[in-house]
């Protein structure tokens, strides 16, 4: 049982920790409390769990919130501020994240052309930023089941729109793996490991909408 030798982490046509960003854009109450492509508790447990993945290979996580100063929204859900605490939080007016110098600047500094995305709401937040990346030269994986939208058909018809464009879907399990590659990397198999977290022991209420 030989692996081949680890092929060179920032050419390597699959996502590995050193060629991609990940970009985590408006998972804040008044949106997770709409969303009604997917269950709300299964959608939180989602995000949460991706996002422990990607910082358990160390992926830089650009953070985004709507609407925050003028009080018209709420900052990100508890429990992603948790897993998050150092890690700045731009807020913004513009709808479309790409629109927001502050944020496409901190994409740019990344210095990653492979962008993982995930967002609510699939149709608005997620669906303009990944097309305007993509137009850009950028590709985008858009991390379909940590996402949602308003209604089945909204979130179905944005995936098939950013599809079209050019945007390669992924799962969560995928993403996990695709980090990972192979069980002899030591140093990160126990935090994949945690991502599979038991739903029985989630907690619903780390939704924390108030």
């Amino acid at each position: 049982m030989t692996s081949e030798p680890i092929r060179d982490p920032k050419f390597d046509h699959l996502l590995t920790p050193e060629n991609c960003a990940f970009l985590l854009i408006d998972y804040q109450p008044i949106q997770v409390s709409s969303i009604r492509s997917m269950s709300q508790e299964e959608l939180v447990f989602n995000i949460v769990n991706s996002v422990k993945a990607v910082l358990n290979y160390h992926v830089p996580v650009v953070h985004t919130a709507v609407n925050i100063a003028t009080g018209m929204n709420k900052p990100p859900i508890q429990p992603l501020m948790d897993l998050l605490p150092d890690n700045p939080v731009i807020d913004r007016t513009a709808i479309n994240a790409w629109e927001d110098a502050e944020f496409k600047k901190a994409v740019l500094a990344t210095g990653r052309r492979k962008l993982i995305i995930a967002a609510l709401w699939t149709e608005v937040c997620l669906a303009f930023p990944a097309l305007d990346a993509l137009r850009e030269g950028f590709e985008v994986y858009v991390l379909a089941d940590a996402i949602g939208g308003t209604s089945v058909a909204a979130h179905e018809l944005a995936l098939r729109r950013v599809e079209q464009a050019g945007a390669k879907l992924i799962s969560r399990p995928q993403l996990w793996c695709e980090l990972q590659r192979d069980w002899n990397r030591e140093a990160t198999v126990p935090g994949f490991m945690n991502v599979f977290d038991s739903w029985d022991d989630f907690n619903p209420e780390k939704l924390a909408k108030d």
